[in-house]
């Protein structure tokens, strides 16, 4: 009887254990089959999902302001725009102005999702105002996050997501079909996405539809709250007749710069997508600046004797601790991309500030030394 009942219990047991590996398998399989259902819908049917192209294959365009394509490379292929996307953000804005819906002097709230974000960014706290004004010129100089989201969720009503979706309504009306936006300062998002060909369209837009607010991009610095915020587009200084738009970077989408300048009355607009570095970035602009207004006709015009510093220098087996710095030249005469250097000096403001004994003696020493060799050869 015992062992009936062992062996019935046995069998029921077994059965339980074969029930149970049939149900794994079964579930196993159909998880499988879900989720491959679910990626391939993924990537066939979401038409917004990224397509942005490796960093250092570069996308660029220049067109005039009548919207004529003067050179291209991979114009149309679907990039981050990291924050050039705040273009668009501004764009808003100044449409909002434009109907007199806002105005620069209003002050909007900063709220805990605003003051959330990742630098870059002017440090408000959650619970603080600032003036659209303030936001604006955030943008524009320092590329602030918070103050982009900020702003956003103003115009947006509350909802930054609503602020996207207007952001991406705007674009297609422009003629930007291959761009779709999901917040308002560019932070990485895998569907934002846009085209170098879009942007220009973009920045013509601005320029043409708000030309007594485009002036605001070539502002030097603004003051804000006790701080002096330079503006870091490095055409202002770097490039003749330059004046804006902007800059863009993330590790995934690259160095992005869209930039315009004007000579004799031919405004062109230049946009450079995915660059490896700021300085491949740069020069490759200027050049394609120069390409343009070559092809429309303008007589060549040097380019700006600017300043770059430089934070170290060796001396021998040491580091100096002192700023560079260099005086820099380059021409569109020039065949070369690369700037020339033309001087290169220590920074007066640097050696008075350097005060430790060290440093002196040293400067004492090659100076006996100069002083010495100088004899030497005169007696010679």
């Amino acid at each position: 009887m015992s062992i009936c009942c062992v062996n019935r219990k046995k069998i029921k047991h077994s059965n339980f254990n074969v029930k149970v590996k049939e149900f794994m398998k079964y579930s196993h399989k159909h998880l499988f089959l879900g989720l491959l259902t679910a990626f391939y819908s993924y990537m066939l049917i979401s038409p917004q999902i990224s397509r942005a192209q490796y960093v250092g294959r570069v996308s660029s365009i220049v067109m005039d302001i009548n919207g004529h394509v003067l050179s291209e490379q991979d114009a149309d292929l679907k990039r981050y725009p990291a924050s050039l996307t705040k273009m668009m953000t501004l764009y808003m804005a100044f449409r909002a102005l434009n109907a007199n819906a806002i105005s620069f002097n209003q002050r909007i709230p900063i709220t805990i999702h605003a003051a959330s974000m990742e630098p870059s960014k002017l440090g408000v706290r959650p619970g603080s105002y600032i003036t659209i004004r303030e936001a604006v010129l955030g943008l524009i100089t320092k590329s602030a996050n918070d103050a982009a989201s900020a702003l956003g969720e103003f115009i947006g009503g509350g909802d930054e997501q609503r602020f996207a979706q207007m952001m991406t309504q705007q674009a297609k009306v422009l003629g930007m079909n291959r761009t779709q936006f999901y917040n308002a300062s560019g932070l990485p998002n895998p569907g934002q996405v846009t085209t170098a060909r879009d942007l220009a369209i973009l920045a013509r837009h601005l320029i043409s539809d708000f030309p007594q607010y485009y002036s605001l991009f070539k502002t030097p610095y603004f003051n804000f709250r006790g701080r002096v915020i330079p503006n870091h587009d490095p055409l202002l200084k770097g490039y003749a007749g330059a004046d804006g738009l902007k800059t863009g970077y993330t590790a995934a989408a690259g160095h992005n710069l869209v930039g315009s300048a004007i000579h004799d009355n031919v405004r062109l607009i230049g946009v450079v997508m995915g660059a490896a570095s700021n300085g491949s970035r740069n020069q490759y602009m200027m050049s394609a600046l120069d390409d343009g207004f070559a092809k429309s006709g303008v007589a060549q015009v040097p380019r700006p004797v600017y300043l770059a510093r430089s934070s170290t220098i060796r001396s021998h087996s040491r580091i100096i601790k002192h700023p560079r710095v260099i005086l820099v030249r380059a021409s569109r005469v020039s065949k070369s991309k690369k700037s020339i250097e033309v001087a290169q000096v220590t920074s007066r403001r640097s050696l008075s500030k350097k005060s430790n004994v060290s440093f002196k003696r040293n400067i004492r020493k090659a100076s006996f030394k100069h002083h010495i060799l100088s004899k030497y050869s005169r007696k010679k």
